[in-house]
């Protein structure tokens, strides 16, 4: 609870209108299907976070989000049954859009694929960007050990390309993470490597410059991807096998968004790697509480020069999403 005076200048919220792109959601089938496959400390956090529609409108209030791309976070809607991940995308892509339909000024919806089916994938994304209006797609950086950048993947991609699609990328834990995991939860190390890890297969596979027309939204402040680039743009150029890219070229020319901790250190090195009109915010709430999330607000809105501010913000969300574009909300 707030419990500063409205007088208080620092009671305001301090995003002012933002648009939020790494929002997550749950549905009751969702949160059922994760106990009933067992998943009930999800990636090695401690517990599927509460959410619903009033507590997120009033976070977003509290925080200053104007609108939140509501997604599916990780481990996804896969637990193993063979159907079941199609009946629950539909179900959580359903509910999504409900929401949207119900408040179109303050959620959006990032529709869930049921990868690794791919004439399923390919038949719920034409029904997700078609008939349910649903303002782009959530990609995990692999399902079941194949990474995004595999030939299995290209009929989608060309769908995605067709589509002009927004698609918003999310880690999930990699396949051998008990080994690697330390006993950690995995957001703390294995979401940024498995993010760097897709992406850099998007990129020397080709993926990239094949579908130009997809719009790329990279999370976590691009993970590991600024320290790295130089060092997978040197290996790039000494493979004898594979399309000829231009690694640095293709990282400045995909979207960042901004959760979790951007600072003091990820954001200037990310500004290294590419520009401010590339950069979006991003909450990462439920999985990130809604006091941390303040918590990291203030100062993130401290530290963007006012001249990119608001288009770090809101702008630059706004003109990526062809909805969102000269929105006005209603009193």
């Amino acid at each position: 609870m707030n419990t500063r005076s409205g007088n208080d200048p620092a009671s305001s919220p301090p995003l002012h209108g933002a648009v939020d792109v790494h929002a997550h959601f749950f549905t009751e089938r969702l949160r059922t299907a994760m106990r009933e496959a067992g998943v009930t400390e999800p990636d090695g956090m401690p517990a599927i976070p509460d959410w619903d529609p009033r507590t997120a409108l009033r976070h977003m209030d509290d925080v200053g989000v104007q609108v939140a791309m509501l997604s599916v976070s990780s481990p996804g809607i896969d637990f193993g049954a063979a159907g079941a991940a199609r009946d629950l995308a539909r179900d959580v892509n359903d509910e999504g859009a409900r929401l949207v339909r119900a408040r179109p000024w303050r959620f959006g919806l990032m529709a869930s694929l049921p990868l690794p089916d791919m004439p399923a994938s390919l038949a719920e994304a034409e029904r997700a960007l078609g008939d349910l209006g649903a303002d782009g797609i959530s990609l995990q950086t692999h399902y079941r050990g194949l990474y995004l950048g595999d030939p299995v993947y290209e009929p989608l991609m060309g769908l995605l390309d067709e589509r002009q699609a927004v698609v918003c990328l999310h880690p999930t834990s990699p396949q051998c993470w008990e080994k690697t995991g330390l006993g950690y939860p995995r957001p703390m190390l294995e979401f940024p490597f498995d993010t760097t890890r897709a992406v850099a297969h998007l990129i020397l596979s080709g993926t990239l410059r094949r579908y130009p027309r997809i719009s790329f939204v990279v999370p976590h402040a691009g993970a590991a991807l600024p320290v790295l680039a130089d060092r997978i743009a040197v290996f790039a150029l000494m493979r004898a096998d594979g399309p000829p890219v231009d690694v640095l070229a293709d990282l400045a020319s995909l979207h960042f968004d901004l959760a979790g901790f951007a600072l003091p250190r990820a954001l200037p090195a990310l500004l290294n790697l590419t520009d401010a009109k590339q950069l979006l915010y991003g909450s990462d709430f439920p999985f990130t509480p809604d006091w941390a999330v303040q918590g990291l607000a203030h100062p993130l809105v401290e530290a963007l020069d006012p001249a990119i501010r608001e288009d770090v913000l809101q702008g630059n969300a706004r003109r990526l999403f062809p909805r969102l574009r000269g929105q006005v909300s209603p009193p």
